[in-house]
């Protein structure tokens, strides 16, 4: 059996598997461990992809190259827009996925990559060499050896199950959880933490009576994540529906709260999700809401069950099912899968460089939950760049790093190497101050050259990206030298004369209204539409990004010593030390390094670099 390998991943949830099918589509050859090979790609919670924020994450990750947003748009049962009313900045693409389709197409996929192998096995061990990463040890004492290895473990690592009185090791429902690697990272001095997450019930849905609830209807066309998807419905679409908790439910919760692991028991230790906080966290904390929204959604076209979302909670079973109960149209559901709580390891991610490589230890990357982050979506979008990375670090090439300005991905990852976190990161439009910027239509512009350069992105998917920017480009200069025809004109209550631009510029008018016969369809009419309408918006945007990239183009040695540096606060001197910031702009969104801070150590900086360029000793 081979036992060596230029990249080894560990997991196979949505970072492994991105990780693993970058690195090997790059060119390395690669392993991916899993300690069970049927639950690869599994959604464990919600089988849905997109939302807020979430939905550009995963354009990005299909921009860049990756599999989640083809593997989404070949099982989605229920797709549509959400936040169309409140702009391009924020508008995005959800989709509820068939759960067992998803999983399998993804396995298919990572069993079909030349250059990639699967394997069951647990990893309890990292061979270290002089600093650097040499390998792993499995539990069976078997080693494998490799000068690259991306963690991304999901909620195994030091995992704990709690459903009431009941605590049983476990990253997911019956499957062990990841104990030795947990400390092994610990030996090897990274700073770790704990953290928690939960599932609700699922019910039969025969139980259901859904007279009683709100129905939401899927997009009557189909809608894609992929660029290089065709518009087609894998299958049926199925509706989702609303209800609701009230006071009835509320009781019940507060009468057993001395039985949660979390509020009475006092079992679970890590933080929870602010963003998808459990049943129990939303009565106690937003006792002032009479009701709280909840979401009837299926898990697949061949099995009944429904997911009960926004109702994710560790209580004891018996109590989930009275909970469940007091819900309009849940009052005789059957409960197929009680909900439960995991509580887990994470590595605090400031030990990372923009790379997703650790600072302890060359040749080691994490992705995902191990970083402190939630969610498919960020997961996936970590676990592409840790794979493009080891690949290139095990090829001999350039790394990639991610501005805030370019991508979520990339601002996700500067918040997370740069802040920390205390709680599981979600993604959100509002983290990132250049939304308008990053918008779902345009993330090819943004990250396809890039993808590209680092080997990932095929010559078809390339080409058809060349293709729509000489359209768009070519449509532009269009509408910008020609004028609308006078019924044209009349019929937009414009003046005779007017240039096609001035007229798109007018809220109340799409592109459709002045495309004509030569027009280059809706997708790319509606990108173009965008762009012309909000031109000024993003400008300002665009000027903001060029002053962020004068700081982030002023690069920091990664030997620089803080200490010698007069003038600077002590915190400064302290995070600066620690975190070793690798350019000027990414210092300065350190929390507690001041702006002061930042124009002292500018001032050193270019004071090395004179010393340096006249060939003195620094």
């Amino acid at each position: 059996m081979e036992n060596t390998f230029d990249v080894v991943v560990i997991g196979g949830g949505h970072a492994g598997c991105e990780a693993a099918l970058a690195a090997a589509r790059i060119g390395a050859r690669t392993l991916l461990f899993t300690g069970n090979l049927d639950t690869i790609g599994l959604m464990p919670c919600n089988p849905s992809i997109g939302g807020p924020a979430k939905g550009q994450l995963v354009r990005e990750v299909d921009a860049l190259g990756g599999e989640m947003a083809r593997c989404i748009d070949a099982t989605f049962l229920h797709t549509r827009w959400l936040n169309e009313s409140r702009g391009p900045a924020v508008r995005t693409l959800r989709a509820q996925a068939d759960k067992r389709a998803y999983a399998q197409r993804m396995k298919a996929t990572l069993e079909a990559q030349p250059g990639l192998l699967l394997r069951q096995g647990m990893v309890v061990d990292l061979i270290v060499d002089q600093g650097a990463v040499a390998g792993v040890r499995l539990s069976t004492s078997a080693e494998v050896r490799s000068r690259q290895v991306v963690i991304a473990t999901g909620t195994f690592l030091g995992g704990k199950m709690f459903a009431g009185e009941k605590g049983t090791p476990g990253g997911r429902a019956g499957e062990q959880p990841a104990i030795g690697l947990g400390l092994a990272l610990h030996s090897l001095g990274f700073e770790m933490g704990r953290l928690k997450t939960g599932t609700p019930p699922r019910v039969h849905r025969d139980s259901i009576d859904f007279a009683k609830t709100q129905e939401q209807l899927p997009s009557p066309i189909p809608l894609m994540f992929s660029y290089g998807s065709e518009k087609n419905f894998p299958g049926p679409q199925l509706s989702c529906f609303l209800t609701n908790t009230h006071e009835e439910t509320h009781a019940i919760i507060r009468a057993n709260l001395h039985r949660s692991p979390m509020y009475g028991l006092n079992l679970i230790e890590g933080v929870g999700p602010r963003y998808c906080p459990s049943i129990e966290d939303k009565v106690i904390k937003f006792a002032h809401n009479p009701s709280h929204q909840i979401f009837l959604e299926p898990e697949g076209w061949h099995t009944l069950e429904i997911y009960v979302g926004g109702f994710s909670t560790s209580l004891p079973e018996e109590v989930q099912l009275a909970m469940v109960r007091t819900l309009p149209g849940l009052e005789q559901a059957h409960i197929m899968r009680a909900g439960y709580a995991v509580e887990y390891d994470f590595v605090v991610p400031t030990e990372l460089a923009p790379t997703l490589e650790t600072n302890k230890v060359a040749g080691l990357f994490h992705a995902g939950q191990i970083n402190g982050t939630s969610g498919y979506e960020e997961a996936a979008g970590q676990g592409i760049v840790a794979g493009i990375n080891a690949a290139a670090r095990a090829l001999g090439r350039e790394q990639i790093s991610l501005a805030r300005s370019s991508s979520y991905i990339g601002t996700m990852i500067d918040d997370l190497i740069n802040k920390g976190t205390s709680e599981p990161y979600r993604m959100l439009t509002s983290r990132s101050e250049h939304r308008l910027l990053l918008r779902h239509d345009n993330a090819d512009e943004r990250l396809t050259p890039i993808g590209r350069a680092a080997g990932l992105v095929s010559d078809e998917a390339f080409s058809a990206f060349e293709r729509r920017m000489e359209l768009l480009a070519s449509e532009r200069r269009r509408i910008m030298t020609t004028r609308l025809a006078p019924e044209a004109a009349q019929r937009l209550n414009m003046q005779g004369g007017a240039l096609l631009a001035e007229a798109l510029r007018r809220p109340d008018v799409t592109y459709g209204d002045i495309s004509g016969e030569s027009g280059i369809g809706e997708e790319l009419g509606e990108r173009l539409g965008i762009d012309v309408k909000y031109e000024g918006y993003v400008r300002r945007q665009a000027m903001a990004v060029e002053r962020l990239g004068k700081a982030e183009a002023v690069k920091i040695p990664n030997d620089f010593s803080y200490r010698l540096c007069s003038g600077l606060s002590r915190e400064a001197r302290e995070k600066l030390t620690a975190r070793r910031p690798s350019t000027l702009g990414q210092a300065g969104r350190i929390p507690g390094v001041t702006p002061s801070d930042i124009a002292v150590l500018s001032v050193h900086l270019q004071r090395q670099q004179v010393t340096e360029s006249a060939g003195a000793p620094t």
